[in-house]
């Protein structure tokens, strides 16, 4: 006989419930808790998605146009190191936190410069949880901050200052570099795909007309040791792209309007193909599962041919 400790109306025996059991998580606790929700999974594409948040954030400042230019960097003992040419995230003391801005940002879930004012008008993300996200998933993250004619670093591990904003050197030029480890703890395979990275850059690349982005790769088997992006032509360059496997039947739609306070950018071929492909993005994020901006695109598309049908 297997025996329980339910009652007979299914109520556990010890059915106490007090402030005892309420759990309250600290810092970036809860990131380290349950990555998959922060990244989805800590599979290949979770980590891969480590470096996606943090090259949004340099693509946020090329949006702005802050930066011209990004670099990816594959380094020896699983570290990633993404440098751009932007702002420099603020290290001045912050009015709530008593502490640096930089460690603000990449401690503290929700916080970030996208939630109001005007230093972001476009931005990829605005739940202000990417860069500290990877922090706290990273045995070993080293922040760089080039701005105001001086160099500031701070090291973390899981999440924690290492130590405090530091004053290291003066700087010509402005800009961030974050250098990160994953965590073995959090990842059980750790190993940087070049192909998944260059996908993922190239697309970006065509997203931010006028941006360079550069990816170097030092590990000893490297396939692709370097290769630079820079479209100028965006999304239009992009569409041929798509289709360079099919012969064009026409030649590239496209549109750039702003309406009502809304940026819409439209670029579309017709192939030789029965099938269509139909890639939507707001703000740089690929919308996988489409939503109104492409539901929209598709009715003003088949009404648009509909009229120009009733005219002939």
């Amino acid at each position: 006989m297997k025996k329980n400790n339910l009652s007979q109306n299914n109520i556990p025996e010890d059915n106490s419930y007090t402030a005892k059991d309420i759990y309250v998580l600290e810092g970036l606790e809860p990131v380290r808790r349950r990555p998959g929700m922060y990244i989805g999974s800590t599979g290949v594409d979770g980590l891969h998605h480590l470096i996606w948040e943090v090259v949004d954030n340099s693509i946020d400042e090329a949006m702005m146009g802050y930066a011209k230019h990004i670099l990816v960097e594959i380094l020896a003992q699983n570290r990633v190191a993404i440098t751009d040419d932007g702002r420099g995230i603020p290290v001045d003391l912050h009015p709530k936190t008593k502490k640096s801005a930089l460690e603000t940002v990449l401690c503290t879930l929700h916080a970030g410069g996208k939630f109001g004012g005007k230093s972001y008008k476009v931005a990829g993300g605005l739940h202000g949880v990417g860069v500290s996200v990877v922090n706290a998933l990273s045995k070993y993250l080293k922040a760089e901050v080039f701005r105001d004619g001086a160099i500031y670093t701070q090291e973390y591990s899981q999440g924690k200052p290492l130590t405090p904003v530091k004053k290291n050197g003066v700087s010509s030029h402005s800009g961030t570099k974050i250098t990160f480890e994953p965590d073995p703890e959090i990842f059980p395979v750790i190993e940087f795909d070049s192909k998944k990275i260059l996908d993922h850059l190239r697309q970006q690349a065509y997203l931010t007309p006028g941006l360079t982005i550069t990816f170097k790769d030092y590990r000893p088997l490297a396939l692709l040791p370097s290769y630079t992006f820079h479209f100028e032509s965006g999304i239009k360059t992009f569409v041929r792209y798509l289709s360079r496997q099919n012969i064009p039947l026409s030649d590239v739609f496209y549109v750039n309007k702003e309406q009502a306070g809304i940026q819409v950018e439209i670029a579309l071929l017709y192939v030789d193909d029965t099938e269509s492909l139909e890639l939507a993005f707001a703000n740089n994020i690929n919308t996988l599962e489409g939503g109104m901006h492409l539901t929209g695109f598709r009715s003003a598309l088949t009404r648009a041919l509909n009229d120009y049908a009733k005219a002939k």
